[in-house]
């Protein structure tokens, strides 16, 4: 049984950074891709970044580009999310989530796992 964890989430300035971390049980976190995604209020599941299994290729929405790095740790089962110059539009509860095989892919159906969500707000 996978089960995921994110945390790191909270209420920064505009211009600032944040980490967020997920932290995921079970035995094919190495094995799978894994993903970040973004809900605003209101809005649609959206694409953040995922990272293959080895973590040597990424895959980054437009509006994050040279501004979030995704990485990961097979060894601590966790993937991390760095969000630097953030802005207001960024505000959103973030998912972490997990794709059995080794593909990467940005439409939320084409993962298996997910955990509850940390809310990150961006204030002006």
């Amino acid at each position: 049984q996978v089960q995921l964890a994110e945390s790191g989430g909270g209420l920064v300035q505009a211009g600032g950074s944040l980490r967020l971390f997920c932290a995921a049980s079970g035995r094919t976190f190495s094995t799978s891709a894994m993903g970040w995604f973004r809900q605003a209020l209101g809005k649609g599941r959206e694409f953040v970044a995922c990272i293959s299994p080895s973590g040597s290729n990424t895959r980054y929405a437009d509006s994050v580009k040279r501004r979030f790095t995704i990485s990961r740790d097979n060894a601590k089962n966790t993937v991390y999310l760095q969000m630097n110059s953030l802005k207001p539009e960024d505000t959103a509860v973030y998912y972490c989530a997990q794709r059995n095989g080794g593909a990467l892919g940005a439409i939320p159906s084409h993962y298996d796992y997910w955990g509850q969500g940390t809310q990150v707000t961006v204030s002006s």
